[in-house]
């Protein structure tokens, strides 16, 4: 093998910012919902099927939400889902921790 010029360049921990998508924030927040969604599921053993019984919708549209189109679901609905799994949601509002301005952020207080 030749060596190749490469040239690595640091992510900002936001690949939805990296590639450009407008509201990168909240693509991030909702990734990170169906990545919990996907960890209850997994953690409780439940068939799409059994998961879709629960949160109200049908086993292909679990598939599409598991596998990451999750476009079309707002935060309040992936908030819903989460209820419907068994899960508080807790909405916390304060001062930035940095000066570059607010943030969404998702922190668990307990393993999915």
């Amino acid at each position: 093998m030749e060596p190749t010029d490469t040239t690595v360049e640091r992510g900002s921990g936001n690949v939805f910012a990296d590639l450009g998508f407008p509201d990168a924030d909240a693509h991030l927040v909702k990734a990170d919902l169906v990545s919990r969604i996907d960890d209850i599921v997994r953690d409780r053993g439940l068939t799409q099927t059994e998961a879709a019984r629960l949160m109200g919708l049908t086993q292909p549209d679990v598939s599409r939400l598991l596998r990451g189109d999750f476009r079309e679901y707002s935060l309040e609905r992936l908030f819903r889902l989460l209820n419907a799994l068994g899960r508080d949601i807790d909405i916390v509002i304060r001062q930035p921790r940095s000066t570059d301005g607010g943030r969404l952020r998702i922190a668990a207080a307990e393993p999915a």
